[in-house]
């Protein structure tokens, strides 16, 4: 989700290359937002921030209905994806909007839950962010935030190029003005914005059966040299073609191999209005 125009380029490193939104679209309350569960409950209003191709949101949902969740992204093509998904599911207690993280288009206090799931690390101004979430929140109502921390992944075997895909997440999410090491700032953050109950936690992906390493390897084989994470490895001057081309290859060889093991950890939190 993108911010302001005036903000420090506030871009989207990963952009909306379909092998992006496959990754989206595998996104639900149980693998990406379990540590929000305990807090929702049926009849609440939920605002999902950066909401992409609609899965978490839609399962959020499904598990307020009768309450409404909005989903709020930059993109309009990937708003109208949404709205694609949540009628082919049936699902008539959401909708999607275009919208910026920094001026919200919504009154004052009208929502029992925020979430937002991997945007913080997008934008320069994370703070000011979570008080514009704060603002749309209800007495006693929760932020829940999540962002990866690029600099706790690991990776098996051991590998040069993948080592250098993790330094690249880090160097190409600081050249759009973001932070790549998202997770462990979270805390801090969301007491700046002026939160002073933030509860906070940490779950992980793991990539490491046949199926999952075809699917997350094959992805970022794909990524690393047709999305806009490309795009921006080259134009920032941080990688060349050869390098991200070296890098898909060896995303390739990780998931054909039986041994093949990749961790992503993620910060949480809960934080009280």
């Amino acid at each position: 989700m993108h911010g302001t125009a005036g903000s420090t380029r506030d871009a989207y490193m990963h952009g909306h290359h379909e092998s992006v939104l496959r990754v989206h679209e595998w996104r639900t309350v149980e693998n990406s937002a379990s540590y929000l569960v305990p807090h929702l409950r049926e009849g609440l209003r939920v605002l999902d921030i950066g909401s992409g191709p609609g899965s978490i949101t839609i399962d959020l949902a499904r598990r307020v209905r009768p309450g409404l969740v909005v989903g709020v992204d930059a993109s309009a093509d990937v708003v109208a994806r949404a709205r694609g998904l949540a009628a082919s599911e049936g699902v008539t207690n959401v909708e999607f909007r275009t919208g910026d993280a920094y001026r919200l288009d919504f009154p004052d206090g009208v929502f029992d839950v925020v979430h937002a799931h991997q945007v913080l690390q997008h934008l320069a101004r994370p703070v000011d962010a979570l008080r514009e979430f704060r603002r749309v929140l209800r007495p006693g109502g929760v932020v829940a935030a999540r962002d990866v921390d690029y600099g706790g992944v690991i990776s098996s075997p051991a590998s040069a190029e993948l080592d250098r895909w993790r330094e690249l997440n880090e160097r190409i999410c600081a050249w759009n003005g973001g932070d790549g090491n998202a997770g462990r700032h979270l805390t801090r953050w969301a007491r700046a914005a002026g939160f002073a109950d933030v509860e906070a936690t940490g779950s992980v992906w793991v990539f490491a059966s046949d199926r999952d390493r075809e699917w997350w390897g094959g992805n970022w084989a794909e990524r690393a040299v047709q999305s806009t994470f490309a795009a921006h490895a080259i134009e920032s001057g941080h990688a060349t073609r050869a390098e991200l081309e070296a890098i898909s290859a060896a995303w390739r060889r990780w998931a054909a191999d039986p041994d093949g093991w990749f961790l992503m950890p993620h910060g949480e939190i809960i934080a009280r209005a």
